[in-house]
């Protein structure tokens, strides 16, 4: 192999390290096998979410998740592997990959990282099925404003019966 390809090669490994250090989330996952509808489908979702998604080859992504500081993450880079970088939201890339891989069975979920640690498919796959920060954060807005709305509907009770009696 000349100087170049492996100068190349190590330029590769660092940017993809970097990319795995200042990610969120990050989801592997075998898309071997899907029609490319599905992968168009898939990318266009991701894309929306502001999730980067590639296929890097597997020695490439080994290394960089060795020098980023996820080596419990290179016993999943076997077989074609696409990986998904979310800087943003941490939950995008799982969300839209296991909720896609419902619809498109040739798609699974390998691993992941989710802020900083790794897990494997079984733990994205629980925290995919959470509900988005959006829909958690309306659940708590909820919570907190129901005995706010009972004192009010109790006020305005005893006021409309004071009406009545009056």
């Amino acid at each position: 192999m000349s100087e170049a390809t492996i100068a190349k090669k190590a330029e590769l490994v660092d940017v993809v390290a970097q990319k795995f250090a200042d990610a969120s989330g990050i989801v592997v996952a075998d898309s071997r096998g899907l029609t490319v509808g599905q992968d168009t489908e898939l990318r266009k979702q991701l894309r929306e979410a502001g999730v980067e998604f590639k296929v890097i080859k597997n020695s490439i992504l080994r290394r960089a998740a060795e020098k980023a500081g996820y080596a419990d993450l290179t016993d999943q880079f076997v077989g074609p592997s696409a990986i998904a970088f979310s800087n943003e939201d941490a939950i995008a890339p799982a969300k839209i990959l296991s909720d896609f891989a419902k619809t498109a069975d040739k798609l699974e979920v390998k691993a992941g990282v989710i802020e900083g640690k790794v897990s494997s498919k079984e733990e994205i796959a629980a925290i995919a099925s959470l509900p988005s920060r959006e829909g958690l954060l309306s659940m708590l807005l909820s919570v907190l404003q129901a005995p706010v709305r009972n004192v009010a509907y109790a006020v305005k009770a005893v006021a409309d019966k004071a009406e009545e009696a009056a």
